[in-house]
């Protein structure tokens, strides 16, 4: 039946006959593909991801995810082993790296419920980001592929709500700072009652006031977080927000990937532009400060620790660059 739902594009390898397909790569059939199936889900995996009763679980969704939760990830050495075979033109390895990341793209899916496109768009249109991040990784570099596949998996979700979600299409640039915004007010709204004010969303940020008004102001959609999902009022839009206290392997996978690299990239700013990133984002133990507090503490000004802020990024961006990572795997931009 999850077959039914997907378009085509590739085969799904079961992991039993990854050594058969190895040694008789000829016998894989090109099936109804990845790249569209991207509708279903294991009733376990959604009761835990999505605080829904397995009745009350969309057909497609709940057989997509029990599809998917089979799938075992991928070890650091398999996957090195599985893209240089892909590289070399083995298809049922590309297969193999598709299939075994589909959980990565329906928990990055997750993040953009309720902004234009329904959860199954969603995931179609990250799976098509993941086959194109299988197509480019090169293993050779020294980094997880989940933290590779994260940044292309969101770029064709970000891409497909900007092009298919609102009436009025907004620049690029635009639609970023929305999400961005957006991303600040979830974070702050998990942490208090009520509404979240565009004042704290520009102290979050950093940001003028008038600025978040501006920007929050492009926003098509807007609901209350007690808005109900369901015509009965049962479930709620807070009821869709993941608990921050409980991680999946593959998101302790792929942070861990983040952090590693990221602690070895501040390693090499200077002394007080890593001091300052460290207090201004939290890192390494501290808790985020504001500008004026880092600056009390180091003896600086408030535009002075902008200032070195702004110089540690764009090192770290540049650091980043060099190793073949882009900037929004660390920064989330």
């Amino acid at each position: 039946m999850a077959q039914a739902i997907v378009h085509d594009s590739i085969t799904q390898v079961e992991p039993a006959k990854v050594d058969e397909l190895a040694a008789n790569p000829a016998e894989t059939e090109v099936a109804p593909g990845v790249a569209r199936k991207a509708g279903a889900a294991g009733s376990s995996e959604f009761a835990r991801n999505f605080n829904v009763a397995d009745s009350e679980a969309p057909d497609p969704v709940r057989l997509y995810l029990k599809d998917v939760e089979t799938e075992r990830l991928l070890t650091p050495a398999e996957e090195i082993d599985f893209s240089r075979r892909a590289q070399a033109g083995e298809e049922w390895a590309r297969q193999k790296m598709i299939v075994c990341n589909l959980r990565l793209v329906i928990k990055l899916a997750r993040r953009y419920i309720n902004r234009g496109l329904d959860l199954l768009d969603l995931i179609e249109e990250g799976n098509l980001g993941l086959m194109r991040a299988v197509e480019k990784f090169d293993p050779e570099r020294g980094f997880r592929f989940s933290t590779y596949a994260t940044w292309w998996i969101r770029q064709t979700i970000e891409r497909a709500l900007m092009n298919q979600a609102r009436t009025v299409r907004l620049p690029v640039h635009v639609v970023k700072e929305v999400h961005s915004y957006n991303r600040a007010a979830r974070k702050i709204s998990q942490s208090q009652n009520g509404d979240v004010r565009p004042e704290q969303i520009a102290e979050h940020l950093d940001k003028p006031v008038k600025d978040v008004l501006k920007v929050m102001s492009y926003n098509e959609r807007e609901s209350s977080f007690d808005s109900p999902l369901k015509g009965d009022g049962e479930f709620s839009l807070l009821d869709m927000v993941p608990d921050e206290n409980s991680q999946l392997p593959e998101d302790e996978l792929q942070d861990d990937g983040v952090m590693q690299l990221l602690d070895r990239l501040i390693d090499k700013l200077e002394g007080k532009q890593r001091e300052v990133l460290m207090r201004r984002y939290g890192l390494r133990g501290h808790e985020p400060a504001t500008l004026e507090q880092v600056g009390s503490l180091l003896g600086c000004t408030r535009e002075r620790v902008r200032q070195i802020q702004l110089e540690a990024v764009r090192r770290l961006k540049q650091f980043a660059a060099n190793e073949g990572v882009t900037s929004d795997v660390i920064f989330g931009e």
